[in-house]
């Protein structure tokens, strides 16, 4: 149909000019078709044997961890380690004010005291006894003799014997009381050290070296016997504690090599099963394995781990880890299509000796882009390097 409104012709040909217009633009999209091709290296997945391997997670938990506690009552004075400082063996860490132990500890000391002021005074008592005694027997002696020659009379005799008799009784006595004093000074001193014992423990110290993980009061508060202070566990000295199915009691035993990944480090440990916990948990069927950790500065308790342990050999599709492409939880490869990257979702499952086993998103035979170059876009142009 003939169109002879001048406006719609115009209209027309600005259209046929637009349309030309675009039709310019085909060699740009033909320039971007010429953008060069990355060069790769590919590998082509194949089954190969691997490590088989069971792997149980646990948490890393200190092998010793000691609540200090109050032993007397007083109100805390000093408590200066915070959640997380490091502290000494012996280091003092809480004081308790109680100023009733103060007070034994000067009761205790006195009286110690006033016993050992009575030692000079009981001895010369014994020396005097003494002396009276060498007396009486010297005496007694002469009068002996003149007894057996009849120089004196029987009474006289009797009368000497006795005051003999009286200072060996005043001698035994004058001992004896040198033995009760000897007796109360060390009543005196164990009061005394019963009492320092008691003052001891109004500062309260670390057993070992270690950090404090909670602090459980403050200073101002009144502590009794038995209230805890802080919870310390000892520095440098972790297990993993993993729960273990029950079906795998019979492969697992003290002594056995067992590889420990955790989420803090980019290795794995290698550590050996130390203590197996007899008892079962009836709810997941399950029993806990304790594996000893070498002494690593970035070890804390509660932090997340997996043990794996050997169970021999399986065929796997793995490939090698540098071409694994990680962001956050979404692991991904390129694999070449027609000289083309396509990327490609996958799941993996056990890393052992720079290669990563393929549990999912591959097939045998495929050429995966190995190492992954960090300038390749999905759908971008590759040249395989021979």
């Amino acid at each position: 149909m003939f169109c002879s409104n001048p406006t719609k012709l115009a209209a027309l040909g600005l259209a046929a000019l637009w349309l030309t217009g675009c039709g310019g633009d085909k060699p740009a999209a033909k320039k971007a078709d010429d953008t060069p091709a990355v060069k790769v290296s590919v590998i082509r997945t194949a089954q190969e044997a691997m490590p088989d391997e069971y792997v149980a997670t646990g948490t890393v938990k200190a092998r010793t961890t000691s609540v200090l506690s109050a032993r007397v009552m007083g109100y805390i004075r000093e408590l200066k380690p915070q959640a997380g400082d490091t502290v000494k063996a012996g280091q003092v860490v809480a004081v308790i004010e109680a100023k009733e132990i103060e007070t034994s500890v000067r009761q205790a000391e006195a009286a110690r005291e006033e016993a050992r002021g009575a030692i000079p005074e009981v001895d010369n008592a014994i020396a005097a006894a003494k002396a009276q005694l060498d007396l009486a027997a010297s005496t007694l002696g002469r009068m002996k003799s003149l007894f057996d020659q009849k120089s004196i009379t029987p009474q006289e005799f009797d009368e000497v014997s006795a005051r003999h008799r009286m200072a060996q009784a005043n001698y035994e006595m004058a001992k004896a009381k040198r033995i009760q004093l000897d007796q109360k000074i060390k009543q005196a001193g164990e009061a005394v050290a019963q009492a320092s014992v008691m003052r001891g423990y109004t500062e309260v110290t670390a057993p070992f070296n270690g950090i404090v993980i909670e602090r459980k009061a403050e200073p101002g508060m009144l502590a009794a016997p038995g209230m805890p202070l802080l919870v310390v566990e000892q520095a440098g000295s972790y297990r993993l504690e993993a729960s273990v199915e029950e079906a795998r009691l019979a492969t697992i035993r003290p002594g056995l090599a067992v590889k420990v990944d955790l989420e803090s480090m980019d290795h794995p440990l290698d550590a050996r099963v130390e203590e197996i916990v007899p008892a079962m948990d009836p709810a997941s069927r399950s029993f806990t394995v304790k594996i000893g950790l070498a002494r690593a500065g970035t070890l804390r308790s509660g932090m997340f781990g997996r043990a794996r342990f050997a169970q021999g050999s399986k065929q796997a599709l793995t490939i090698p880890v540098m071409a694994l492409m990680e962001q956050g939880q979404v692991q991904r490869v390129f694999v070449v299509d027609n000289g083309i990257a396509r990327g490609r979702l996958i799941t993996t499952g056990a890393r052992t000796e720079g290669r990563v086993e393929v549990l999912s998103g591959l097939q045998p035979g495929e050429a995966v882009v190995s190492p992954a170059p960090t300038n390749l876009a999905d759908g971008g142009k590759v040249e395989v390097r021979p």
